[in-house]
């Protein structure tokens, strides 16, 4: 039997604002590059995952951007939905930070230092939350995400190592590529299964689930 899925009228509100978001936000220019397409991946091996793996052969990949007040608007929705489907489904986090954005790859970076200290999703939830208080800056934001870092105690001489290192710069925008390839061009992008879907509400996410756990 299906499990049914209440989503909550302030979240269906919300979900209209990411569709809303996705007209306006910044895009990257240019056709997808379908040349490359064969060799991306809508989820690596290192790709990060939200929560635990889900027991269903079933996999949410979201390419984020975490300046992007569309994405900020999608957390509650992706939240709720980490929720009710934990243990199920596996949730998947990728960068792709739009060049519009002044802080969002400083951000990304951010995301990625905690990552190697195991905290990917405690920096990931940081951002959401406090997106209002630091995005649409144009000034580097660098003590900002520190003060992220030190409030889910991370080693802090690690953290700035990370955050300046070439490999964390390449890691994100190994993310970037991988978006581009498979035809991102905004945020929130949302995949699952390897196919990109385009919900209008959070009943079609609900629903999209629902049916990809029927048929796993």
């Amino acid at each position: 039997m299906k499990s049914q899925v209440k989503v909550s009228v302030g979240l269906v509100a919300a979900f209209a604002l990411v569709v809303a978001a996705l007209l306006v936000w910044g895009k990257i220019g240019g056709d997808p590059a379908d040349a490359n397409a064969a060799e991306a991946a809508v989820a690596r091996a290192d790709s990060h995952v939200l929560g635990q793996r889900g027991a269903a052969n079933v996999e949410f990949v979201e390419f984020l951007d975490f300046e992007c007040e569309g994405c900020a608007a999608a957390f509650p929705v992706v939240e709720q939905l980490r929720k009710q489907y934990a243990g199920r489904v596996t949730f998947v986090a990728r960068y792709f930070p739009l060049p519009g954005h002044f802080n969002a790859e400083r951000a990304a970076r951010a995301a990625e230092a905690a990552a190697r200290q195991g905290k990917f999703e405690q920096m990931y939830v940081l951002m959401y939350e406090n997106q209002s208080q630091w995005g649409e800056q144009r000034v580097p934001l660098d003590a900002t995400f520190r003060g992220f870092a030190e409030r889910i105690g991370l080693d802090m001489a690690q953290y700035h190592a990370d955050y300046a290192s070439p490999e964390v710069a390449a890691r994100v925008q190994r993310d970037v590529e991988d978006g581009l390839a498979l035809g991102v061009q905004g945020t929130p992008t949302f995949f699952l299964n390897g196919q990109r879907i385009e919900p209008q509400s959070a009943e079609d996410m609900v629903a999209a689930l629902e049916e990809a756990l029927a048929s796993s």
